[in-house]
């Protein structure tokens, strides 16, 4: 007795078709299980086995068989355990074969026979979807994220009892199937405001400036002038994502086990603030089970970096390949993994370890010590950020009140203008921001006049600039213009964003 079934292998955060074939045959009584399985994988047999005891279906004493192909890819976690026990069901003629062609299934058992949850269900029902399945089996607290994917039936079910139901006669998957749920786009609402900062206009307005253009940001100044507030208010000044974006992402956290199954796709912008602690492979990806970092979390959202000189040398450096190619490339011996890191980084530091550096009254700090700790960030990272700007400590009568802030939807509204022309001048070119501007294409969409040539080449030389930060400069000018709704960059466009540059000259020199 001979039976296959379809199942999926989730690696990084791609889905593999896997056929789980059962033989069941006279022999010694056994439960052998091959295919290059990790160990959760080979427990399959002992709570599989129980699961079908407590739904009451007799297994006889036989010799069983159970193989897991491709052999070369690794079955790893416990989503296979569902389509072992249906294989074995097929085996034994309890499901006839015709009902369970086509089907796609994936769900851990527990030795009552309740179906729990698994990750990476949406990768998986995607490639059912592109694999032509009739429908899809996922655990029922996974039905809103699988059910977000369109163009094919998915049915989730909570117990090995009810999937019965579901296969046992013909078209029984219909009456259990997943209304699909159709992603707005909209915005969940955060309970935080840009409202509530008071003062610090000059990083506010930097802050809108960066969420224009998604461009990297850093803020300098003492404890408590609001950077961590500043940072994370972020999210609620950018727009909301498309659905594509919102594909993206909840791949992304599908894979690593953080999408709320029951609500279906990632609604709003992900924000991560890691602790600098965090390791290079935590931030980058990778591991044992290779999965998603920080970066790759953050995508389309903020990565928010606390204490930047606090991270180590390793962690940081982490951060460059991914700025700059917006993906992460993991290579192991087992294969090479891709990750999307489209993602803003927003950081925050102490101009010295007391946090008081220029004020020489407070700060205590020797000139040497406070060179060594702000060059425990690299120049090639100083050049992927583009915009720097220092706060202020904040006087009593701005914290009193806040009555004249802006709220954060009306810097979102201007915002959201500046993303729409700027996705209507990139097109399909392969970016959507002007942060995202290949150095190539910056003549094309940065064009400067004569008097905006002489500028830039008075900054380039006085400011030290490397090539990569001339670049950064135009794309933040860029950006002003979009804000204001000019065609061309201006003298003060290229001014402004120059000055978001000045604060490397003051804190690292040349």
């Amino acid at each position: 007795m001979f039976s296959t079934i379809l199942s999926a292998a989730v690696i990084g955060i791609e889905a593999h078709p896997v056929q789980v074939e059962a033989d069941i045959c006279d022999g010694l009584p056994q439960f052998c299980m091959v295919g290059d399985l990790a160990p959760e994988v080979r427990e399959a047999a002992d709570r599989v086995r129980t699961a079908l005891r407590n739904t009451k279906i007799l297994f006889p004493p036989k010799k069983v068989t159970i193989n897991l192909s491709p052999a070369h890819i690794r079955k790893e976690g416990t989503r296979f355990d569902l389509p072992i026990a249906v294989s074995l069901l097929l085996a034994l003629g309890i499901i006839p074969r015709e009902y369970a062609e086509g089907v796609l299934i994936v769900g851990e058992l527990g030795l009552n026979g309740k179906v729990r949850p698994v990750s990476g269900v949406l990768p998986t029902v995607m490639l059912a979807r592109d694999l032509g399945c009739r429908f899809c089996v996922i655990p029922a607290e996974n039905a809103g994220e699988g059910a977000a994917v369109s163009g094919i039936p998915v049915v989730g079910v909570d117990s090995l009892e009810r999937l019965l139901g579901c296969l046992a006669v013909p078209e029984g998957w219909r009456e259990q199937a997943v209304g699909r749920e159709e992603s707005t786009g909209a915005k969940a609402g955060y309970g935080e405001d840009f409202k509530e900062i008071n003062g610090q206009e000059a990083v506010r307005r930097a802050a809108e400036i960066a969420a224009a253009g998604m461009h990297n940001f850093l803020m300098i100044g003492s404890p408590g002038s609001g950077k961590t507030m500043i940072a994370r208010r972020m999210p609620t000044i950018l727009p909301g994502l498309t659905l594509e974006e919102s594909l993206e992402v909840s791949r992304v956290y599908s894979a690593c086990g953080l999408l709320s199954g029951r609500e279906g796709l990632m609604k709003t912008r992900p924000f991560r603030s890691p602790h600098h602690t965090v390791s290079a492979n935590a931030l980058a990806g990778g591991g044992r089970q290779v999965r998603p970092g920080e970066i790759s979390l953050a995508t389309r959202g903020v990565l928010f970096l606390d204490e930047l000189p606090e991270f180590s040398r390793n962690a940081l450096e982490a951060l460059r390949q991914p700025m700059e190619e917006g993906r992460v490339v993991i290579s192991r011996t087992g294969g090479t993994y891709v990750f999307p890191a489209h993602f803003q980084l927003v950081a925050a530091l102490n101009p010295c370890k007391c946090g008081y550096y220029p004020d020489r009254e407070r700060c205590r700090c020797l000139p040497g010590e406070i060179s060594q700790y702000l060059h425990r960030i690299s120049r090639p990272l100083l050049d992927r950020i583009d915009i720097c700007v220092e706060t202020s400590r904040v006087e009593y009568r701005e914290l009193a009140g806040n009555e004249g802030n802006e709220s954060s939807a009306a810097i979102r509204a201007r915002v959201e203008e500046a993303h729409r022309r700027q996705r209507e001048r990139y097109g399909n070119r392969g970016w959507n921001f002007n942060s995202g501007i290949p150095s190539s294409a910056i003549k094309k969409f940065c064009p400067l006049g004569s008097r905006e040539m002489e500028i830039m080449e008075t900054a380039f030389e006085r400011l030290g600039l490397s090539a990569r930060a001339y670049h950064r400069i135009i794309k933040v000018a860029r950006t002003i213009a979009d804000l204001e709704g000019e065609q061309r960059i201006r003298e003060h466009h290229l001014l402004e964003a120059i000055g978001y540059r000045s604060l490397d000259l003051k804190f690292w020199g040349r």
